[in-house]
C-alpha cells in the first residue's frame, strides 16, 4: 500500500503515522517494520523520527491485523460512551465540556478516554489529536484539533503562553488577597508506590529537575471555611494549581493527592454526589488556529460543584470581600 502524505500528516512522525495507521497491529512490530526496512519514503529507508512532509509517497507493507469488531451504536452505548457537549467545532478543531471522572486518554486502566470516544463516535475524521489535557477528575473546556497544523499551531500558542487558561476552584481556608501572583518552581518526583507527584522546589539553587510555574489567583467569594478562586495559569506544568494552593495551605476541596483528606471526607458527607476536586477549566482564550480569530470559549460550573457552593449560599453568609490589590 502507498499513500501520498497531505498536509494533515505534515510535521508527524512515521512511527506515530504508522501507530494511527495501523491501528490493530502491536507496537513492537511496527517499530520491527521500521527496523527492517519494509516500511518506504521515496523508495528509502526511515528511521522512526523522520518527519513526514507534504508530497512523500509512503510504501506500508501488508500486515496481519487483529480483526475488531464495529462499534455500533447500541455497543458504544453498552461500553458507556458520552455525547460530549461541544462548545466550538469547525473543519481545524473541536471544543468540548469535558465531564469529571472521564480520562482525556486511554491508559492505566482505562480503556477509552475522550479521545478515544471521539474517534469511535467519528469513523470518518481522519485525524484528531489533544491540543492539551486536563486531569481526570477536572471538568471543563477541553481542546482538539481535527488536522496536523491546526495542533502544531495551538500547541505553538501554548508553548509561548498565547493561550489563556482560566480554572474555577474552591479552596480550603479564607483567602485575604483580591489578587496573588504566585511564581514558586515546581518538580516531579515518584512517591514509594510509583505514583507520580509534583512538589514546590524549595531549594531554587539546587535545580534539582525543577521548573519555573506561575498562577494568578484571582478571589471570586469566601466563606466561613472556604474561597472560591480563579485561576489563570501562566505556565502550564502538571498538577501546577493543586501544587501552588497545597504549599500555600489553602487545598483544594476534594483533592485526593494534595489535599485536606479529613475536610474530603467531611464534604462527601455533606454533598451526596461530590467525591471530587472542585477544579473547573471554565475558560480559554485562544487564537483560531488558520483564521487567527480571537476565541473565547466557556464552559458553565458543573451540576456537582454549583450544588455545593449553592449549599454554603443557604447555610453560612459570606464576608466583605477586601479592596483589590495587585502583585508583582
Amino acid at each position: 500500500m502507498r499513500e501520498i502524505i497531505g498536509e494533515e500528516s505534515k510535521g508527524q512522525r512515521i512511527d506515530n503515522f504508522l501507530i494511527k495507521r495501523l491501528k490493530n497491529v502491536p507496537k513492537s512490530h511496527v517499530y520491527q517494520l521500521l527496523r527492517s526496512g519494509q516500511v518506504r519514503i521515496n523508495s528509502k529507508r526511515a528511521a522512526p523520527d523522520y518527519h513526514l512532509q507534504s508530497g512523500d509517497i509512503v510504501r506500508i507493507p501488508p500486515v496481519r491485523t487483529v480483526e475488531k469488531s464495529a462499534l455500533s451504536s447500541k455497543k458504544l452505548s453498552k461500553l458507556g460512551f458520552i455525547a460530549f457537549q461541544v462548545l466550538f467545532e469547525d473543519d481545524a478543531l473541536i471544543a468540548v465540556n469535558k465531564p469529571p471522572g472521564v480520562a482525556v486518554h486511554g491508559g492505566s486502566g482505562i480503556s477509552f478516554g475522550v479521545i478515544e470516544q471521539l474517534r469511535a463516535q467519528h469513523p470518518d475524521w481522519r485525524f484528531l489529536e489533544l491540543a492539551h489535557r486536563l486531569d481526570r477528575e477536572t471538568s471543563g473546556v477541553l481542546l482538539l484539533a481535527k488536522n496536523r497544523p491546526a495542533l502544531v499551531e495551538l500547541h505553538r500558542q501554548l508553548r509561548v503562553g498565547e493561550v489563556e487558561k482560566h480554572y474555577l476552584t474552591l479552596v480550603k481556608g479564607r483567602w485575604r488577597n483580591a489578587r496573588q501572583s504566585v511564581r514558586l518552581s515546581l518538580r516531579k518526583y515518584l512517591t514509594p508506590a510509583g505514583e507520580r507527584r509534583v512538589a514546590v522546589e524549595k531549594d531554587a539553587n539546587e535545580k534539582k529537575g525543577g521548573m519555573s510555574a506561575h498562577t494568578v489567583f484571582i478571589l471570586r467569594k469566601s466563606w466561613q471555611s472556604f474561597s472560591l478562586l480563579e485561576a489563570e495559569l501562566k505556565t502550564g506544568r502538571t498538577h501546577q494549581i493543586r501544587v501552588h494552593l497545597a504549599y500555600l495551605g489553602f487545598p483544594i476541596a476534594g483533592d485526593d493527592k494534595y489535599g485536606d483528606f479529613a475536610l474530603n471526607k467531611d464534604i462527601a458527607r455533606r454533598v451526596p454526589g461530590l467525591g471530587r476536586m472542585f477544579l473547573h477549566a471554565w475558560a480559554v482564550e485562544f487564537a483560531h488556529p488558520v483564521t487567527h480569530e480571537k476565541l473565547r470559549l466557556e464552559a458553565p460550573l458543573p451540576d456537582d460543584l454549583q450544588k455545593f457552593l449553592d449549599a454554603m449560599d443557604s447555610s453560612d453568609k459570606p464576608p466583605k470581600l477586601p479592596a483589590e490589590r495587585t502583585f508583582p
